[in-house]
């Protein structure tokens, strides 16, 4: 069992996320946190002869060992890291909504201060792709900038959604650092400076990113998800119904492979492999994890996991020794794992005992009394079938899932696993006795164009069993399967379009139509209208013989995935798109009036505002003059 190696009470709460370690005078390193009332904590126990006082840093009145840094507002994100190349300690950088703050702890100087238009929701500091100087590179309101030490914006781009996680990773393995970026669209994008290399679509918004090692990262989602990515295949992933606050990556049972350390909002502390994500450690805190970093925070050249909850308890753990073989998890943890074991096997025993029954009935020594047993027809077997409903008055339009049986046996229940459709990502239809069937319709509404696998499980067996066999199969929904094919031609084609050439048979594409969209059989032209079942929009999907595709569509995110999803399935990596979205220019031509009579307002205000300045001024002269007179 791994136990604490040190626990600090410190007398100031922690906010979630935001928590780091720095060495500000390059020795010694400080757990750094943001508190209440827009302040940032710094411990230092190493050196307490060289507390000072500043603008912004002073000695805390509660904590000898504690400082406070007052940034005067919310802060929202912060790390520590080497900065300026040229020095060999930490800095400090804070951001909030507003303004992002680079801060030399040592000398208790600001390093630079600047305003920052789209908010700091996240911070890294480190190196990335060829720029040669470290940046501290914040991700706000759809937007990615980066500041070298003299607080230059040397590096900007956009990205899909506000931005909540970020991480430096050499994800590509060229032996520089790409950046991971976690956003509130559900995605993880890549970037080699302002090049996406990659995107991964998940179920809900990434709150978390942690390098691992190599191209391998770990994630946590906002529904209480954390798992494991190589690149873009994802090794594995867990569900909690707690949150996920903190993810970090450390060796802790000393393999030489860092596994995943997972703060949750319970207080819970676990430890997974990298590998397949079973937990090897826990331990917990009576309130919720603050955030996860680690440093040699005892000075004895061995790096500690600490740990911190949201009231300031801190707690500090040396990696297993190699004595301990990976035996982590205390006495309790391991009698609640053969407490489960046991179980397992008295399911498996009745299982068995079902099988047995089961045979004797087949060889005809148990007669089968009332139909109660499980014997169902040898080829008895599960049939799926996808179709788009257009909906009705009690009804949305939807896709249905049908699920039937080739015979007289009835379906008692359905499970369906489903990544980001289902509410806790999964469905249990249980109809009553009186309405049992061979038959069950189940309607699906994708919130998002995302090929989605269905994990059904049926419970199958005659009418008045008490035992059901189970049948498990899998079936992918399309990416584009909320939309149905439309055989009006006298319905108007939108005005919005998008058009590029691709040198490929006109038999490839009717193929990706065929996989992405759900038709009730294969279309033989590239000619094809569909309507979407969200809004009622149409969609056009025209090709010419030449190789000329032209998509009319208004919605300029579903011609972006439709683009993506056609260049993916032919193997292009670049593509010159022409676009026309004139409905968007004409919002954007209305916000732009809007934004010139607002600056028109602003200007007025301000110019009356200096007209009072200037009266009140003088006022204040005549008001003195008539003191100094005794005219009052």
């Amino acid at each position: 069992m791994l136990v604490p190696v040190f626990t600090l009470k410190l007398n100031h709460r922690i906010n979630p996320r935001m928590v780091t370690v720095g060495k500000f005078d390059g020795v010694h390193p400080c757990l750094t946190a943001a508190t209440q009332a827009g302040k940032v904590f710094i411990h230092n126990p190493h050196s307490r002869s060289q507390r000072l006082s500043s603008l912004r840093l002073n000695p805390s009145s509660q904590d000898t060992d504690v400082s406070l840094l007052n940034i005067n507002q919310a802060v929202s994100c912060l790390t520590a890291g080497i900065l300026n190349p040229q020095h060999n300690y930490d800095s400090l950088v804070v951001g909030t909504q507003t303004n992002l703050l680079a801060y030399d702890v040592h000398n208790n100087a600001d390093i630079f201060y600047r305003e920052v238009s789209d908010g700091a929701n996240a911070v890294v500091l480190g190196k990335l792709g060829d720029i040669s100087t470290p940046l501290a590179i914040i991700g706000g309101n759809c937007a990615l900038q980066g500041f070298n030490y003299e607080g230059n914006d040397t590096f900007w781009t956009v990205t899909g959604d506000n931005v909540r996680s970020l991480v430096l990773c050499d994800f590509n393995g060229d032996g520089k650092n790409e950046l991971l970026v976690g956003s509130e669209d559900f995605d993880i994008r890549v970037f080699k400076e302002d090049e996406i290399l990659a995107e991964m679509t998940e179920t809900e918004t990434v709150t978390a990113l942690c390098h691992m090692h190599g191209s391998r990262f770990g994630y946590a989602l906002a529904n209480g998800t954390v798992g494991v990515y190589d690149r873009t295949a994802r090794y594995w992933r867990i569900k909690s119904k707690n949150h996920a606050v903190s993810i970090h990556a450390f060796d802790l049972n000393s393999d030489g492979v860092c596994e995943l350390i997972t703060g949750w909002s319970n207080g819970k502390i676990d430890a997974r492999s990298d590998r397949t994500g079973e937990v090897i450690f826990k331990d917990n805190f009576a309130s919720s994890v603050a955030g996860i970093v680690e440093g040699d925070y005892r000075m004895d050249g061995q790096s500690q996991l600490i740990c911190t909850s949201v009231e300031g308890e801190v707690r500090g753990y040396l990696p297993a020794s190699k004595e301990m073989k990976g035996n982590l998890l205390d006495a309790s943890v391991e009698q609640d794992l053969l407490r489960e074991l046991s179980q397992k096997k008295q399911n498996l025993l009745l299982e068995l005992k079902n099988y047995d029954e089961n045979a004797k009935v087949g060889t005809g020594s148990l007669s089968e009394s009332d139909g109660q047993t499980g014997i169902i027809p040898a080829n008895t077997q599960l049939q799926t079938a996808l179709s788009v409903c257009l909906g009705s008055e009690i009804q949305s339009p939807n896709v249905e899932l049908s699920i039937s049986t080739c015979n007289d046996t009835i379906i008692r229940a359905v499970l369906i696993f489903a990544e980001g459709i289902f509410e806790g990502e999964s469905h249990v239809v249980h109809p009553s006795v009186q309405n049992l069937s061979g038959c069950i319709r189940v309607p699906i509404i994708p919130p998002k164009d995302i090929p989605v696998d269905l994990h059904i499980k049926a419970f199958i067996g005659g009418k008045n069993s008490t035992q059901f066999h189970v049948f498990e199969l899998t079936r992918q929904l399309p990416r584009f399967s909320m939309y149905a094919l439309c055989t009006d031609k006298s319905l108007s084609v939108p005005k919005s379009k998008v058009m590029f050439l691709i040198n490929e048979r006109v038999q490839r594409v009717i193929m990706w139509l065929n996989q992405n969209f759900l038709l009730t059989e294969d279309i033989g032209s590239p000619d094809v209208r569909f309507t979407s079942l969200r809004g009622g929009g149409m969609l056009c999907i025209k090709m010419k013989p030449n190789g000329e595709i032209t998509i009319n569509t208004d919605d300029m995110d579903l011609a972006g995935d439709l683009i993506q999803s056609l260049a993916s399935f032919l193997g292009i990596d670049e593509l010159q798109v022409e676009a026309d979205f004139p409905l968007y220019f004409e919002e954007i031509r209305r916000i732009l009036i809007k934004v010139d009579e607002y600056h028109s307002v602003h200007q007025k205000l301000t110019a009356q505002m200096a007209d009072h300045s200037n009266l009140i001024r003088n006022m204040l002269v005549q008001a003195e003059d008539a003191r100094l007179m005794a005219d009052m």
